[in-house]
């Protein structure tokens, strides 16, 4: 079956790590991914018992769902990120029954802890590193993260 999320997670994958195609087989599936001049192509043997009975419209339009809208890059301008320092399972608060250590628009200093990053069963504290406020959060609760993956935008004070 063809996940939408699963092409936007292709999507992400060779936009961080610069990569111009990518091959994804799983059973009778097979999802290409191609970037050129024009944007990405998606291509693939899909066979008619591999696909969902609901498509999405169009592959590009499902595409230009995984891509970030030009409004919301506007907006980012003058954002500083706060990067994973290491690989491993982001985790939004100390415990599943805490609320997260912060949210869009929670105020936070250098000192400030954002979050919490689990390596081969080592749960590090994250700090903030930098003072502003909480934009935009760009992971989830038990999301696995790459080192220098942007976890959070801050809009610095002023």
């Amino acid at each position: 079956m063809i996940d939408v999320q699963q092409i936007r997670e292709l999507i992400q994958l060779m936009v961080e790590n610069d990569l111009s195609e990518i091959r994804v087989r799983e059973g009778e599936t097979t999802i290409s991914l191609r970037k050129g001049p024009a944007g990405f192509h998606i291509a693939g043997g899909f066979t008619p018992a591999a696909m969902p009975a609901a498509m999405p419209p169009t592959v590009s339009q499902a595409l230009q769902l995984a891509a970030p809208p030009s409004a919301e890059k506007a907006q980012d301008e003058g954002l500083i990120p706060i990067v994973s320092p290491m690989v491993g399972t982001f985790y939004a608060s100390s415990d599943p029954d805490s609320p997260p250590y912060v949210s869009v628009g929670t105020d936070i200093g250098p000192d400030s802890p954002v979050c919490i990053i689990e390596a081969m069963k080592v749960f590090n504290e994250i700090k903030a590193d930098v003072s502003g406020t909480i934009e935009r959060v760009l992971v989830k609760n038990e999301d696995p993260v790459e080192y220098g993956q942007p976890l959070f935008l801050v809009r610095p004070p002023g």
